[in-house]
């Protein structure tokens, strides 16, 4: 008996899609977790093409770009969707180095990269190569720095990831003084 109940969409796990990768591109996956495959950045839009293209992927939807901070590198994560298909699975690259982040851009392959890269350049300064329209979407020109690094805020000794409290806020406890 048919279910007339929402379908599950199914996870290609990192392991099974850097093996598909693999196969198709030998040398690309720089490694792989069970949540997402890491590819290299200089073969990224070969990849990303054959994820889009693939009769039996059809990743044609980038639902979501964002950037993450590892402390010693940068690394943006590409989550994929095939809406035909009811599937779903992530890859990551890893950007340059630290001190120049980049990484080339899926802006030609899915449309929707467009204002994703210039969120993850405009917090993470992460620069993607070959992008139509790289600026700043929620800051100012001239703002200065990359407010979501987590060496943005820098304290004695050295690095931390944010303040023991906000700016101006109070050093009393909550409710008061007794």
């Amino acid at each position: 008996m048919p279910s007339n109940g929402p379908s599950v969409t199914r996870t290609i796990a990192g392991l099974d899609i850097a093996h598909r990768i693999e196969q198709k591109f030998p040398g690309a996956v720089e490694g792989a977790i069970p949540e997402a495959a890491t590819v290299k950045a200089d073969k990224l839009a070969e990849v990303c093409t054959f994820l889009r293209d693939d009769p039996e992927l059809k990743l044609e939807f980038l639902s979501s770009l964002t950037a993450v901070d590892q402390l010693e590198y940068f690394e943006v994560v590409y989550h994929l969707t095939s809406i035909r298909l009811n599937q779903m699975t992530a890859i990551k690259v890893k950007a340059s180095d630290r001190e120049n982040p980049r990484v080339p851009s899926v802006t030609p392959i899915w449309p929707g990269a467009n204002l994703q890269e210039r969120e993850a350049y405009d917090l993470m300064g992460i620069v993607f190569e070959g992008h139509p329209d790289l600026r700043r979407v929620f800051l100012w020109d001239g703002f200065d720095g990359w407010p979501l690094r987590k060496d943005y805020l820098v304290g004695p000794g050295g690095r931390f990831p944010g303040l023991e409290r906000f700016p101006g806020e109070s050093r009393e406890p909550l409710g008061g003084r007794g």
